[in-house]
């Protein structure tokens, strides 16, 4: 008897095998497949790249405006990244007169609608860790960029203070890069990740005028009314490159405790003049100063005078600086 199978092979389609006419009679013979090489395996479907949020034409503006800016401002010999030299020295007493301006006043009052006034020393206790929100309209490459100038920025200043600043998700110092289209957005962000933050103490970040570039608010939400316990930056997103590298310098520095200007600094970022675009020697003395064990958070500017006079002479011996 013949006998027939049907068999299904994947990939082959429907075909029909027949045994072998030499067999025994009735005998009957599974057949033989050849191997089918198995499929590839299909490649991995690559995620889009990531692109920023369309900006609007105030934004554009504002942009045109803030390169025009730092265009004239280097056109005059400003934003200097030489952190001063033989054309700017200061001696023990300056430095100690520079620091009790930029430590012991406000540069603005609670909702920076004016000027400061004076103020006890403040500074953090408790480690300092940053993390930075991006508005949905900067592009990934001034994402990744300002990003490493934060995070190099933040081990900078743990060297120069001794106090602990890292880089961290679960961050008591948010710094917002935003433009003027997602700001809001960032800074309801950072009051929903913060403790001690709400989005309506950082309502007067939210609209800042055109010749702002750039502005921080530290918080102090413990029982100690002197010690820092959060803080939000907001720099323009829209800022050309050196001005945006200026604000993380000026503003993260100010977070940790520097909170004033004086037209006096020299050669220094807490200077309204722009003269200098990043940090100086001067300006890491006043923060080792800051963090110096023999003040104490909460002194007055009298109280803490002959210390800090003392600081600033050791800090300089030698002659000017």
């Amino acid at each position: 008897m013949t006998r027939m199978r049907t068999i299904r092979a994947a990939g082959l389609g429907l075909i029909a095998l027949g045994f072998a006419a030499c067999t025994a009679p009735n005998a009957v013979i599974d057949p033989v497949l050849k191997p089918v090489a198995r499929p590839a395996a299909a490649k991995p479907v690559a995620a889009p790249p990531k692109v920023a949020r369309p900006t609007s034409e105030a934004s554009a503006q504002l942009r045109s405006y803030l390169n025009q800016v730092q265009g004239a401002q280097l056109s005059q010999g400003l934003l200097r990244r030489d952190g001063g030299g033989a054309d700017t020295p200061f001696t023990n007493t300056m430095l100690a007169r520079n620091f009790e301006q930029i430590a012991f006043y406000n540069e603005y009052n609670g909702d920076f609608s004016g000027r400061g006034g004076a103020s006890p020393l403040r500074r953090w206790a408790t480690p300092v860790r940053m993390d930075v929100i991006f508005g949905e309209g900067v592009p990934p490459s001034q994402q990744s960029s300002d990003a490493a100038n934060i995070r190099s920025y933040a081990a900078r200043l743990s060297r120069v203070t001794g106090h602990p600043v890292s880089m961290g998700r679960s961050a008591n110092f948010i710094v917002i890069v935003a433009g003027e289209d997602d700001r809001g957005e960032a800074l309801a962000a950072a009051a929903a990740r913060v403790p001690g933050i709400t989005a309506a103490s950082l309502a007067p970040l939210a609209n800042m005028p055109r010749d702002t570039y750039c502005v921080v608010a530290a918080y102090a939400a413990g029982a100690n009314a002197n010690t820092y316990t959060a803080a939000v930056a907001v720099i323009r997103a829209e800022n050309p490159s050196l001005l945006r590298l200026s604000c993380i310098h000026e503003e993260l520095a100010q977070g940790m405790g520097l909170a004033n200007d004086s037209p006096a600094a020299r050669p220094s970022i807490f200077n309204d003049d722009d003269e200098f675009a990043l940090l100086t020697r001067h300006d890491e003395l006043l923060l080792q100063m800051l963090y110096d064990p023999r003040l104490r958070t909460g002194m007055s500017a009298d109280q803490a005078r002959p210390t800090v006079r003392q600081i600033a002479s050791e800090l300089t011996t030698g002659g000017p600086v």
